[in-house]
C-alpha cells in the first residue's frame, strides 16, 4: 500500500505525494474531495521517492502550493529539488491551517534517513506516522485490529528501520502525544490505543538492537 493523506482546511495540506507516476491517479482522489489547484502545503516525512517524488507535479498543478519540510531536509536536498522554494520547518513547529494544527516533529533516523520527520494533527490527535508500523500485502483503508505483528514481520523482510539507541526513545516520545490514530503510509490507518501501538513497537526494536548489537560489533577476525 502507498498512502497519502490530504488534510481539508482552510490552507489544505498533502502528505506524502506518491511517487511521479502515481501522480494521476492521486491528483484524481483529490479532486473528488476539492479542486487541486487549492492546495497550498506538500510535506513529507522524509526524501524518498513514494513520499515526495511527484512534489513538482503538484506545485505546476498547484499555483499557491509550497513544499513544507524540515529545516534540514531542506538545506540538504528540497532547496535544489522543488521548482519554487520551500518552507523550512523547526523541530515542533506548528502550522496553522485554519481548522487544523499541524505540529513537526524531527525523528532522524526514525524509521530511517537523517531529515525525517512527522506531523502531529493537534485537533484531532491524528499522528501521520509515515513509514512506520509498515506492513505488507493488502489491508483495508481503516483497522482497529492491532499492528504491531505485521509491521515487525515486514521488519523481518525488508530491515528498513535504523536500530540505534535513539530508536526507542524516540518512539516513546511519540508515545506520550497519546495519538488517537495512526496514519501509517504502507498500512492501514489505525484507530485505538496509538501510544500502546508505539511503545510495543518500541520495545521490539530495543530487543533487536540489543541483540544485532552483540552481533554486529563483537569481535572481527582479520581476513588472511
Amino acid at each position: 500500500m502507498f498512502n497519502q493523506y490530504l488534510v481539508d482546511a482552510e490552507e489544505p495540506l498533502l502528505f506524502h505525494t506518491g511517487l511521479r507516476g502515481l501522480f494521476p491517479l492521486v491528483s484524481a482522489a483529490v479532486e473528488r474531495v476539492m479542486p487541486v489547484e487549492r492546495l497550498r502545503w506538500v510535506t513529507f516525512g522524509h526524501l524518498e521517492a513514494d513520499e515526495c517524488g511527484s512534489m513538482n507535479s503538484w506545485l505546476a498543478a498547484a499555483p499557491h502550493a509550497q513544499i513544507a519540510h524540515g529545516a534540514l531536509g531542506c538545506l540538504v536536498s528540497v532547496n535544489d529539488l522543488a521548482d519554487r522554494p520551500p518552507r523550512p520547518l523547526a523541530d515542533g513547529e506548528v502550522m496553522d491551517l485554519g481548522g487544523k494544527r499541524m505540529r513537526r516533529i524531527e525523528t532522524p533516523h526514525v524509521p530511517h534517513g537523517w531529515d525525517a520527520g512527522l506531523f502531529f494533527e493537534e485537533t484531532t490527535g491524528t499522528l501521520l506516522c509515515g513509514d512506520l508500523f509498515t506492513s505488507m500485502g493488502e489491508s483495508p483503508a481503516v483497522t482497529d485490529v492491532e499492528i504491531v505483528s505485521p509491521a515487525l514481520a515486514a521488519e523481518d523482510t525488508f530491515g528498513a528501520t535504523c536500530l540505534t539507541p535513539g530508536t526507542g526513545p524516540t518512539m516513546r516520545a511519540l508515545a506520550d502525544l497519546e495519538p488517537s490514530a495512526l496514519c501509517l503510509m504502507h498500512g492501514p490507518a489505525y484507530r485505538g490505543d496509538g501510544g500502546a501501538a508505539l511503545r510495543d513497537l518500541a520495545g521490539a526494536y530495543e530487543e533487536r538492537l540489543a541483540a544485532e548489537g552483540v552481533r554486529l560489533h563483537g569481535p572481527v577476525t582479520p581476513s588472511v
